[in-house]
């Protein structure tokens, strides 16, 4: 008996519906809502990127650095609390120590930031006398060196003026400051007791800083973390990099620099 070949039925392919325009909207708006929601929470409570505009912090950042910074140096945060409030911790919070590079609002106008390094704790007095900063009746320790690296790299404005470069030690941390010599105003300022919860910051480019020797003392709940390394380094001139930037600057030798 010859065999017989039964072939299956032809099946029909049937398209899944395409997706209407509506759909397509919906899903799209979900994925961008998703990752914006993502950064923002990246941004608010682990690390957030700022961008150096002025000399106040030369040599240790110059106008153009792009800086990193750890945004649970001091604690982890609930997610968006210190948008218009100070942080509400979920950890610690671990107090900053002398010496830390902080960004911090702007203590009389908070929807500013600024960044200083941190020279004075709560309880501690702090002075001025001929550009030597004392901390509890004690100069900082201070080591005059040429500043020739410092000068190489300085923004244009700067070069102009007679810097003395000291490698100063505040807390942990030995960094450069740098004097304007020919400048008088600045020599001193009378001693002050750092209150509970506040810190007194100055800038490492002493008589270009505007600090809490103008300006007072930084609340704990104003700083938003520690800066930790320069991620890129790019500066263009006024208009475009600011006030203070006179020429065009890419430093590609201080991308990866840790900031101490």
């Amino acid at each position: 008996m010859e065999e017989q070949n039964v072939s299956n039925p032809e099946t029909t392919n049937v398209e899944a519906p395409k997706p209407s325009r509506k759909e397509k909207f919906v899903k799209e708006a979900k994925s961008f809502t998703f990752i914006i929601f993502s950064v923002l929470l990246f941004r608010s409570v682990l690390f957030e990127p700022f961008k150096i505009p002025s000399g106040s912090m030369i040599p240790t950042l110059l106008i153009g650095d792009f800086i990193l910074v750890n945004k649970f140096s001091y604690g982890f945060k609930v997610p968006f609390s210190d948008w218009f409030s100070d942080p509400t911790y979920v950890t610690g919070p671990d107090y900053p120590k002398r010496g830390d590079v902080v960004v911090f609002k702007y203590p009389q106008d908070p929807a500013l930031n600024y960044i200083k390094r941190i020279v004075g704790l709560p309880g501690d007095t702090v002075e001025v006398i001929d550009k030597v900063v004392y901390v509890n009746g004690q100069p900082l320790s201070m080591k005059d060196i040429d500043g020739k690296a410092q000068i190489e790299d300085m923004d244009e404005k700067y070069k102009r003026y007679n810097f003395k470069f000291s490698e100063t030690k505040t807390g942990e941390h030995t960094h450069v400051t740098q004097i304007d010599i020919d400048n008088i105003y600045n020599s001193s300022h009378p001693r002050q007791t750092v209150p509970n919860g506040h810190y007194f910051v100055m800038g490492d480019n002493r008589d270009f800083s505007a600090d809490s020797r103008s300006w007072g003392f930084v609340p704990f709940g104003h700083i938003k973390g520690r800066a930790i390394a320069i991620w890129f380094s790019l500066a263009f001139p006024w208009p475009w990099g600011g006030d203070e930037q006179e020429a065009f600057a890419f430093r590609p030798w201080r991308i990866g620099k840790l900031i101490d």
